[in-house]
């Protein structure tokens, strides 16, 4: 199914991503796991293969290649470490600020650091009194000559603690056009970050606060226009967020089935293979079944997108489609390996940690449900895909 989609220039690249995965990643993993810190290294180390970059123009210094490519090597990252794949879904979502809002000059500055391993960007939306409520954020920035003064904080923010430049999206004035979005260095004063706090899975990863307190930040740095703030914010979630967290899904659910079929094979009850036992077959069959569903998903929204036509219900799908499957993927695997997927040097138990941990970012299940009852019900407002087809859509003639 997926040669339908994919090419042998795909294909090239998910054995590259493979190969430095399980010679480069797996053996921190561990380290990893204890340690329960922000992996600084790793991190620059991935960015500096080039791959942040695989939606990034070749004319500013990435590898042109698309959101299936950057599919593919979310996937292959996070079938080994879903942490560090978050970190390359998070830092291509702090792209697609600057590719659908960045003006030229903001593009020739940004893109081929971006790409070539030098600057890891974040998006920063969420705040602890909002939530998923976007219009309901406080963090301001006022005018102030050539400047900006931002004061507030942003929550939940992927790679927040390995972050080189922020994508902020905070309030000017009131309602929906009172949002604006700014680039905002990490080493700017008046920045800076709460405490690394560990959480239950993506261990390495840091998905953290930042702090803005009298940051001023060059009136040059604004995205687009005053009052883009919530465009740059649904697109961003919509065209990214929901497909990066896809392919997160999609690894950890790939691991999901290799580590089950490995353990039913080795494991051995009633003087044979534990896989001949009917009803565990019958559960790696699940698997199998609901991997194969989420893989078409993630690949058929991710194919339309580089196509630029519109997609913005099958993203919403395939993220609620791996998201789901995924967890209930995690679970049959938790019942065959039984008490042994308990222990915490057990594979399955990270995985399904892991898991749990893609189903709120880019909107929860239920919302995607929400936004898809609004499109079968003919109750959609537009489609990001359709708005913004000529920068998404990948032309070998144009990056």
């Amino acid at each position: 199914m997926s040669g339908y989609f994919t090419t042998k220039r795909h294909e090239r690249l998910r054995q590259e991503v493979r190969d430095f995965a399980e010679n480069e990643v797996r053996p921190l993993i561990p380290k990893m796991e204890s340690a329960r810190t922000v992996e600084y290294e790793l991190s620059r180390r991935i960015a500096r293969q080039g791959w942040i970059g695989v939606t990034i123009g070749r004319r500013y210094g990435g590898m042109g290649l698309g959101h299936l490519a950057k599919t593919i090597i979310i996937e292959e990252l996070s079938r080994v470490s879903g942490a560090m794949g978050a970190m390359v879904q998070a830092s291509q979502l702090g792209v697609a600020k600057i590719v659908h809002f960045g003006t030229e000059q903001q593009k020739w500055q940004w893109l081929p650091q971006i790409a070539a391993g030098e600057c890891l960007p974040t998006i920063a939306v969420t705040e602890p009194g909002s939530g998923g409520h976007v219009l309901g954020m406080t963090a301001s920035a006022v005018r102030d000559g050539d400047e900006y003064v931002l004061n507030g904080s942003k929550v939940f923010v992927g790679n927040s603690h390995v972050g080189d430049l922020h994508g902020v999206v905070v309030r000017t004035g009131p309602g929906s056009r009172g949002l604006s979005a700014f680039l905002v260095e990490s080493h700017r004063p008046g920045f800076s970050l709460g405490e690394h706090q560990p959480a239950m899975g993506l261990h390495g990863f840091s998905f953290g606060e930042l702090i803005f307190d009298n940051c001023r930040v060059p009136a040059a740095n604004l995205l687009g226009r005053e009052g883009d703030g919530l465009s740059v914010a649904y697109s961003s979630s919509v065209l990214y967020g929901r497909p990066n967290l896809t392919a997160v899904a999609l690894g950890i659910h790939q691991a999901l089935l290799e580590e089950t079929s490995a353990f039913a094979t080795r494991r051995h009850r009633y003087g044979k293979p534990l896989h001949d036992v009917a009803p565990v077959k019958m559960k790696v069959g699940q698997i199998q079944s609901r991997l194969m569903t989420a893989r078409l998903a993630a690949y058929h929204a991710a194919h339309l997108l580089d196509e630029g036509l519109p997609c913005d219900a099958e993203l919403m799908n395939a993220k609620l489609i791996n998201v789901e499957l995924a967890l209930d993927s995690a679970r049959t695997a938790m019942e065959v390996h039984a008490a042994s997927g308990l222990f915490t040097d057990s594979s399955v138990e990270r995985y399904l940690r892991d898991a749990h941990h893609i189903f709120a970012p880019a909107g929860t299940s239920d919302v995607q449900l929400l936004r898809l009852g609004e499109v079968a019900l003919g109750m959609g407002k537009g489609q990001w895909s359709q708005r913004l087809a000529d920068v998404v859509r990948m032309d070998p003639l144009t990056v």
